[in-house]
C-alpha cells in the first residue's frame, strides 16, 4: 500500500477570528505539508477544487496550486482531486490542456484525477435549475471518454455532443512522455467505486466509513476491474481512500492535539456542503452541528476504525488495516483544524516509521503502468 496527502484549503471562521490573513496562511501551509511529504517519501499529492465552499474548501484554482507544487517538489506524485471537467465549470477541452501541461512541469509526476463537484451548493453556481443532482453524472459519462483521444490523436477528431461540442483541432501540449497521466474518479458512494472500475479507472475514495464497511466495496471494484474497457490508454488499477490522521510521539499526546482540533465542525461542514453524499445516522442539518469530541468520542472513533490516531506503533497497526482490506493506497486529509506545528510532526512520524514498513515499493504504480 502506498500513501498520500490531501489538502483542500480549509480555513475555519474560528482560525479567522484571531487571524486576519488565515486564508492566506492556509494555503500557503498547505503548500508546505505537501513538500514535507515529498521529503517524508509519501508518494502522492492531492489537492481539491471546489468553488463557494466557505471555510470547507477555499482551494478553487488547484491547477495554480499544483504547477507551484511541480517546481516545489521532486519525487511525489502530484494529483488533481479534482478537476471538474463539465463544460459548465471547465471546458473539457481547457481541462485536456491543463492536464498535459502538469504533466510536463512534473516531469511526469501528475496524476487525472475528475469528479462532478460536491453537492447542490456549487453544482448550482454552475448550473442553475438543476433539480436532480444526478444530471452532472449524463455529462460528465458523455465527456471522460474524450480526454486520450485529446491526448494521443495528433489532431482530435472533434467532438459533439448533448452538453458540448469542438471541431477538429490539435489540443496541445500533448502529455509528457508516452501515454498520458493516469486517470481517477472521485467516488463518494459505494456504487460510483464498480462504475470506477468498469471504465478502467482508479478511484479517489472520499466515502466517510470505517476499514470493515469499506471492505466489499473495495472487492465490488477489484471484480468490476478485471473486465475494464477502459475509457482511457490503460488500465489504472487503482484504490485510494481517505482518513484523518494525528499521530504524536505518545497516543495521550495524539489525543490531546486531536481534542483541541474542532474535528467536529470540518465534520458538521463536510455534510453541509456534500448534500449528495450518504448522511450516517445522528449526522445534524446545518447549521446545528456536531458535538465537540471528548476524549471518549475520540478513542471511540479509533476503535471503530473511522480515524487514525496515536503514537507511531499503533498509526502503524491502524494504516495495516486498510493495507489488509485491499486498499492501494491510504491519503490523509490535512488539515483538519490541528496546527501547523503538529500537522508538520504527524507527516515526519509517518515518514519515518510508518511508510517505510508497508510501502516498500520504491517505484510509484502508476509510474510502472502508464503507457500509450
Amino acid at each position: 500500500m502506498e500513501f498520500g496527502l490531501f489538502v483542500q484549503g480549509y480555513v475555519p471562521e474560528r482560525r479567522r477570528r484571531t487571524d486576519p490573513e488565515a486564508e492566506h496562511h492556509a494555503l500557503i501551509e498547505e503548500t508546505e505539508y505537501v513538500i514535507q511529504a515529498d521529503r517524508s517519501g509519501f508518494k502522492y499529492a492531492w489537492a481539491s477544487e471546489h468553488h463557494f465552499l466557505e471555510e470547507y474548501s477555499h482551494l478553487s484554482a488547484n491547477d495554480v496550486f499544483l504547477g507551484y507544487l511541480a517546481h516545489a517538489t521532486e519525487r511525489i506524485h502530484l494529483g488533481s482531486g479534482i478537476f471538474n471537467p463539465l463544460p459548465q465549470v471547465n471546458h473539457p477541452v481547457k481541462v485536456a490542456e491543463k492536464v498535459a501541461m502538469l504533466d510536463h512541469l512534473s516531469g511526469g509526476r501528475f496524476e487525472f484525477g475528475s469528479g462532478r463537484g460536491a453537492g447542490s451548493h456549487e453544482i448550482l453556481g454552475f448550473i442553475p435549475g438543476v433539480t436532480d443532482m444526478n444530471h452532472t453524472k449524463e455529462i460528465w459519462e458523455e465527456t471522460i471518454g474524450e480526454f486520450a483521444k485529446m491526448w494521443l490523436s495528433d489532431e482530435y477528431p472533434g467532438f459533439q455532443g448533448k452538453h458540448w461540442s469542438l471541431p477538429p483541432r490539435k489540443v496541445l501540449p500533448k502529455p509528457y512522455g508516452s501515454g498520458h497521466p493516469a486517470m481517477w474518479y472521485a467516488a463518494g458512494s459505494p456504487s460510483s467505486y464498480a462504475m470506477a472500475g468498469r471504465k478502467g479507472l482508479g478511484v479517489l475514495g472520499f466515502s466517510i466509513q470505517k476499514v470493515s464497511d469499506m471492505e466489499w466495496v473495495l472487492d465490488s471494484y477489484k471484480n468490476a476491474v478485471k473486465d475494464a474497457d477502459p475509457v482511457g490508454g490503460f488500465v489504472n488499477d487503482n484504490v485510494m481512500v481517505t482518513s484523518t490522521a494525528i499521530c504524536a510521539e505518545t497516543h495521550a499526546k495524539a489525543v490531546e492535539i486531536a481534542l483541541g482540533g474542532g474535528l467536529n465542525y470540518l465534520q458538521s461542514l463536510l455534510f453541509r456542503y456534500h448534500d449528495t453524499f450518504p448522511r450516517p445516522d445522528g449526522i445534524p442539518e446545518w447549521p446545528e452541528l456536531l458535538p465537540d469530541y471528548t476524549e471518549e468520542i475520540i478513542e471511540l472513533l479509533i476503535a471503530e476504525e473511522l480515524m487514525i490516531c496515536g503514537d507511531p506503533d499503533e498509526v502503524f497497526q491502524q494504516c495495516k488495516r486498510w493495507e489488509q482490506a485491499g486498499a492501494d493506497q491510504l491519503s490523509f486529509g490535512l488539515p483538519i483544524g490541528i496546527g501547523y506545528e503538529d500537522t508538520m510532526n504527524t507527516i515526519k512520524l509517518i515518514g519515518e516509521h510508518v511508510i517505510p514498513k508497508i510501502d516498500t515499493d520504491p517505484v510509484h504504480r502508476t509510474t510502472r503502468f502508464r503507457q500509450a
